[in-house]
């Protein structure tokens, strides 16, 4: 088959983790960088670890980042359906097929005999008790209804070789491979055997997983050899670490902070961010570009980019592109985002929401940091007389009463209480007074909004504010130097 064909196969047992997402992205970027498809499948053999609702978080996060699958469970497709419990009837002929090649056999192990090879120190595998058992014993066992399990025969001696196309080429000696149970004695097939039959009946090409796969692999090619499959190619990806207190990197994990998407969003990280993120966690340009839109992605993706080396989650580079995708947001979509943040705020107010915009654009990291930001628009701090000396502007307590007054008297003046004229009134005080503008600036923006630090300068903070609330703190700044 030509056609490159790579699928996202998750299974629905919770949040989607950051390591889940990265794989899916990848997925999606080795078929749509070469013009192949890419298919979601469920993979929900194991039912107890099923989480109610578990599936809708796929679907919507894969939405919400931008992952179109081309086949799957909601759109349907030649190879439908694309729920491995819907698939049932699939997998038994096949399990039965290995079994009557000699490939395969019944395995009638209760659970206590299993638990019963596990030592102290560690489970020691299964023990192929049941792999040559007389062909009478095992037809008088199914005849009389004991429960079972088909196991995989696996060679005794040996090693097996795959290629992978980040790794190269890994071997694993046969003896380290367990007979790997195919079918569960409740007929549900388990995880290796359901991904290798829907794999090859569903035409996939490229196969990306984490490399702590790697070493189940050999497990999938034996499979493809028993039945005599061309085995697709491997991808498998490097860790996703996190960086610990004491500087030394370990697994990604919530100690580190949030490793899911739908945390990563609730703690204010942009979906197209994330996904800009994640696509740089084990992957690299050939240039120095970090910014790139889903489809620059496309654009830019090979599998000869995936390194082989972990890749450390970094949340302060994460806080940094969310910067700068919002310093480059186009103005509406800027204020779609903004705007709940600051009904929070103002309320149903309205204010002069484009100079907002203009003073916050270059300073958020995230846009849930509007209210800490705007927090005195909505109540006056009560702030010390000492906020009106600064060395820089040459203002203090004596200087300052004056400049208010001065402002004051010409901003109540003012026909139209707008950004242009509060500017341009109170840039001609500054010359007329003959002072620096900081001199006029500093006191009037302290009166203003009672605290050191603010986004926008005085004159931008005047015309948020409104003429009255302005004037009233002005005087009130007036009171406290008096």
């Amino acid at each position: 088959m030509s056609t490159v064909r790579t699928r996202f196969a998750p299974s629905p047992t919770g949040f989607m983790h950051v390591g889940n997402l990265r794989t899916a992205l990848y997925a999606y970027l080795t078929a749509k960088s070469q013009g192949g498809d890419f298919l979601l499948r469920i993979e929900d053999t194991d039912q107890e670890r099923l989480v109610e609702g578990a599936v809708d978080v796929i679907y919507n996060t894969l939405k919400r980042v931008g992952l179109r699958h081309d086949e799957g469970p909601d759109i349907g497709g030649p190879y439908a359906p694309y729920v491995q419990s819907q698939r049932l009837d699939t997998y038994r002929p096949y399990a039965q097929q290995l079994v009557e090649e000699g490939k395969a056999y019944y395995c009638f192990c209760t659970k206590e005999r299993l638990e019963s090879l596990k030592t102290e120190d560690a489970f020691t595998g299964y023990d192929r008790h049941c792999r040559d058992l007389p062909q009478e014993e095992v037809k008088r066992l199914l005849d009389s209804g004991t429960p079972y399990v088909i196991r995989q025969k696996m060679p005794l001696e040996g090693a097996t070789s795959f290629q992978d196309a980040v790794f190269g080429e890994i071997t694993i000696e046969n003896k380290e491979i367990e007979d790997q149970v195919l079918l569960k004695a409740d007929g549900y097939p388990t995880y290796n055997f359901a991904n290798v039959i829907d794999d090859h009946l569903m035409g996939v090409t490229h196969v990306a997983r984490g490399c702590e796969f790697l070493t189940s692999t050999p497990k999938y090619q034996l499979l493809y050899q028993a039945f005599g499959w061309e085995p697709p190619t491997y991808i498998h990806l490097p860790l996703i670490m996190g960086r610990n207190e004491d500087g030394s990197v370990s697994k990604l994990a919530k100690r580190h902070g949030s490793t899911s998407f739908e945390g990563l969003v609730a703690d204010g990280y942009l979906p197209e961010v994330i996904t800009n993120y994640i696509a740089l966690l084990g992957w690299a340009p050939k240039d120095n570009q970090e910014i790139f839109s889903l489809q620059e992605l496309v654009e830019h993706f090979s599998v000869d980019g995936i390194s082989k080396s972990p890749a450390v989650f970094d949340y302060d580079k994460l806080s940094w592109f969310n910067a700068e995708y919002i310093k480059r947001m186009e103005p509406e979509a800027f204020r779609s985002h903004a705007m709940p943040y600051y009904r929070e705020v103002f309320g149903e107010e309205d204010k002069p929401w484009e100079v907002l915009d203009g003073i916050l654009r270059a300073r958020l990291t995230k846009f849930q940091e509007i209210p800490g930001l705007l927090g005195f628009f909505r109540e006056l701090p009560d702030y010390p007389r000492d906020f009106f000396v600064n060395k820089k502007s040459k203002t203090n307590l004596e200087n300052s009463p004056a400049m208010i007054r001065a402002a004051l008297e010409v901003l109540e003046a003012l026909p139209a209480w707008e950004l242009d004229s509060i500017h341009d009134s109170l840039m001609e005080l500054a010359q007329r007074l003959e002072v620096k503008n900081g001199t006029l600036l500093w006191p009037v923006r302290i009166a203003a909004a009672g605290t050191m630090v603010t986004p926008g300068g005085a004159m931008e903070i005047l015309a948020v504010l409104g003429r009255e609330e302005s004037l009233r703190r002005l005087r009130l700044g007036l009171e406290k130097l008096a």
